[in-house]
């Protein structure tokens, strides 16, 4: 059994643990999420930018497909990215008939801002742990990531 905070955590079976992992993560998700100034961007419109900075530029098809979203709920999207200025569609570099989305230096900006102030928020909750605590995280952390990529 683990103890977070006061509350405790039985996680002896999978069932047990795959519950408690998916509710910690789901409220350290929504904690961060509250980090964001009220003026940011909605979700959607932050996981499109992340996507394109983690792949690459990519068409409106290409984006939908990795947000596993209709491809028309993607072009509303974009649309208001390039409004905001944080987008800009370009043709294709050798098929001419497609269109891409890549990052403007705007939206670059925008997600640094966004990173900084989440990170310092939870960097300062780390440093309420205890050192055994940090470390633990510093292993966990690879885990969450594979299994966030499975």
């Amino acid at each position: 059994m683990i103890m977070l905070s006061t509350v405790p955590l039985d996680v002896r079976s999978d069932a047990a643990l795959s519950g408690a992992l998916r509710n910690s993560v789901m409220r350290l998700a929504r904690r961060l999420r509250v980090e964001r100034a009220s003026t940011d961007l909605g979700l959607n419109q932050l996981t499109v930018l992340g996507t394109l900075v983690r792949r690459g530029p990519l068409t409106v098809g290409e984006l939908a497909a990795a947000e596993k979203v209709q491809p028309p709920s993607m072009t509303r999207t974009v649309n208001s990215l390039c409004e905001l200025g944080l987008v800009e569609r370009r043709s294709h570099e050798t098929d001419r008939r497609q269109i891409v989305v890549h990052l403007t230096d705007k939206a670059a900006d925008v997600l640094e801002a966004d990173r900084r102030r989440r990170d310092a928020w939870l960097a300062q909750r780390l440093k309420e742990l205890t050192p055994d605590e940090r470390h633990l995280l510093r292993q966990v952390a690879p885990i969450l990531e594979r299994l966030a990529q499975a």
